[in-house]
């Protein structure tokens, strides 16, 4: 049972103590895996889930002595860790999201139940799911931590370690593209 204090603890105070108590490094992955789960598998599926969520921890408990512990929210950092991983399996994603556009088998599901954002038509899925694998995969990922992961562009930008400015053209770019793809597409 995890008492007051550590629960209560900011993300950077509990990777500092896990230095010296390593247990304690549990707190943050009861904090953020479900959440970092939820992201993989709208990017790779179900059952590579469980296994970018597993590296994305094991390398940032590996690593946990060089975060910046001015940092109280570990979220940009275990999503840049996490984005990392999922870029190891890019091509997994972007033919996961080819699949997906000629058979109709939804990325966003995550176990059959309908689309998290609404969107569950293949009408819309379809551009969207093709506008997504044409994109560049730094746009990808910019687009995806702000959209599904709910980081802040500051937020992404610490995550990817590129300048705001980069997220905001990349993010620009994206939009743009997205757009484009669903231009003509019937939403009613």
């Amino acid at each position: 049972m995890v008492g007051p204090a550590v629960a209560e603890a900011t993300d950077a105070d509990l990777i500092r103590r896990s230095v010296r108590e390593p247990e304690t490094f549990a707190t943050v992955f009861d904090r953020h895996a479900p959440a970092l789960h939820r992201y993989a598998a709208r990017r790779l599926g179900p059952d590579s889930a469980e296994d970018v969520v597993s590296e994305t921890f094991l390398a940032a408990f590996e690593h946990r002595r060089r975060y910046r512990l001015g940092q109280a929210d570990a979220r940009p950092w275990l999503y840049g860790i996490a984005s990392n991983v999922i870029g190891k399996r890019r091509r997994r994603e972007v033919a996961r999201y080819r699949a997906y556009v000629r058979g109709g088998v939804d990325p966003a599901e995550i176990t059959g139940g309908p689309v998290e954002d609404g969107v569950g038509t293949l009408a819309v899925n379809g551009p969207l799911v093709a506008a997504l694998a044409g994109l560049r995969a730094g746009d990808r990922d910019t687009l995806l931590l702000v959209a599904w992961a709910e980081l802040t562009y500051e937020e992404t930008a610490e995550a990817l370690k590129v300048p705001v400015g980069t997220v905001r053209s990349r993010l620009n770019r994206a939009r743009r593209k997205v757009r484009q793809a669903l231009e003509g597409t019937d939403h009613e």
